[in-house]
């Protein structure tokens, strides 16, 4: 089959195969090309065609591009170029990852039938909350705090590099002061199962709001399974605002004290009761692994997740349409609505 080019003036990127379909855009591996044969490879992310005329989701996909070009941190996936081709048509060139999202470990793992150790599930998860506390310390030109919530961390935006690197990626639907359009009270964005219950229940969400969906993911790879998970999206939401969960010590046989602790405070529904802030949940996560001296590293993920996958066709990993939603309160537009 011929190769596919996608050009941008002074850029030219040969498509190699598509990574991710999701609602609002489509990330390809691509190689960046330059003189003398030069080739990088990259993720190439394009903003659907259909949602490329809409001014406010072009001035989100622009700010997002301008937000995450300054999150400098080994675990973020890092942007390196906004671009615009033909007929405006936006990209964001980004860091290529060589390995699987948190979703299509978690989904290996129940095909091999194997649980992942605890100790990895807390590695995975403390570097998840290290990202965190970047992002949500991050300031502005002016010094002050530019109030990053990243609202969508779910395990389709966690990467695990076959290395043994986690990622933390898309800040597509975060709010941050100065980049991206809010509306919070009226639309819920994310991933209702991974929402904390404030998120679910549009009500205004602060880092803490991301520390419960942390907690949510940790949950999900000590157990197997995500328990508010609803057959329907609205169910989900039902259950993060009002699901009681038995305690966390009768649904994960063996979990220890500090563990059990770490998961009631990040999963509390008052935020108050939660960490104030990702870098207490991050150095809570590491004393649990590295409280002996040693524990677990890159490498040794790496290592697990070479030999859970083996040699796979990375075609075979792409994941399917889905993920992010935007829930609109319809109640709260109305009524916004018949004011204006």
């Amino acid at each position: 089959m011929a190769a596919q080019y996608f050009i941008d003036g002074a850029f030219r990127y040969e498509i190699i195969r598509k990574i991710y379909e999701g609602g609002m855009g489509i990330v390809y591996e691509a190689a960046q090309l330059g003189v003398q044969d030069f080739r990088k490879r990259v993720a190439l992310k394009i903003i659907r065609d259909q949602l490329a005329r809409q001014k406010m989701f072009i001035e989100n996909f622009i700010g997002e591009a301008k937000l995450v070009a300054d999150l400098i941190h080994t675990n973020i996936v890092q942007t390196y170029h906004l671009g615009a081709a033909q007929h405006e048509a936006y990209y964001i060139t980004m860091e290529f990852i060589n390995g699987v999202n948190l979703e299509q470990f978690t989904t290996q793992l129940k095909a091999r039938k194997a649980r992942l150790p605890t100790d990895l599930a807390v590695f995975i998860a403390s570097r998840v909350a290290r990202a965190l506390s970047y992002a949500h310390a991050k300031t502005g030109a002016d010094g002050r705090e530019l109030g990053i919530v990243h609202r969508d961390v779910n395990p389709k935006n966690i990467m695990i590099a076959f290395e043994g690197d986690v990622k933390l990626m898309d800040f597509g639907v975060a709010k941050a002061r100065g980049f991206l359009t809010d509306q919070e009270g009226e639309v819920a964005v994310g991933k209702p199962e991974y929402m904390s219950p404030e998120q679910a229940d549009f009500q205004v969400t602060d880092r803490r709001s991301d520390i419960f969906s942390t907690g949510v993911v940790l949950l999900e790879l000590l157990l197997q399974r995500n328990p508010f998970k609803g057959a329907t999206s609205e169910e989900s939401r039902r259950n993060v605002v009002g699901m009681r969960l038995p305690p966390f010590e009768q649904m994960i046989p063996g979990l220890d004290d500090a563990l059990g602790g770490i998961l009631q405070r990040c999963l509390h529904r008052e935020p108050s009761a939660r960490y104030a802030f990702c870098g207490a949940l991050r150095d809570d996560l590491e004393r649990r692994i590295y409280s002996q001296g040693y524990g677990p590293t890159n490498e040794k993920l790496g290592e697990y997740v070479r030999g859970l996958f083996g040699q796979v066709d990375p075609a075979a990993l792409v994941a399917s349409r889905g993920g992010t939603q935007v829930i609109e309160h319809t109640a709260r537009l109305r009524q916004r609505r018949e004011r204006n």
